[in-house]
């Protein structure tokens, strides 16, 4: 299927998807205010929270970019590098999880559509 939109307009779009500061993670921000987490703190696996003192990470995963078994829509145009990107992300998460088990961390990872879903 050809893309409907050119090039040039397919990378500016794109590019303007952030990874940081998202919807769903400002969101659970302003839900666990003063509940001692620290948000998009600098440590292995880029947790979008941790609570040091807890030992408690938090990932806010996106549908797409996460592979949601819920709400995954596969990419129709450029197929082979959006699954190869989309897979090593899954593929990535596993890791990180397990190595953070292993270091004594629990381990929370929220969908982007339960947050959609939280009350404020």
């Amino acid at each position: 299927m050809a893309d409907r939109i050119t090039k040039k307009k397919r990378s500016k779009l794109m590019s303007s998807i952030r990874s940081k500061n998202t919807r769903p993670e400002l969101k659970l921000k302003k839900l666990l205010r003063g509940k001692g987490f620290f948000y998009q703190p600098k440590v292995y696996g880029n947790p979008d929270f941790i609570n040091f003192k807890k030992r408690l990470v938090i990932f806010v995963d996106g549908c797409f970019w996460h592979k949601c078994k819920k709400h995954f829509i596969r990419p129709q145009t450029n197929k082979k590098f959006w699954m190869r990107k989309i897979n090593s992300n899954v593929k990535r998460d596993r890791i990180v999880t397990k190595n953070l088990k292993k270091e004594g961390w629990k381990i929370l990872r929220i969908w982007e559509h339960d947050i959609k879903n939280l009350k404020s």
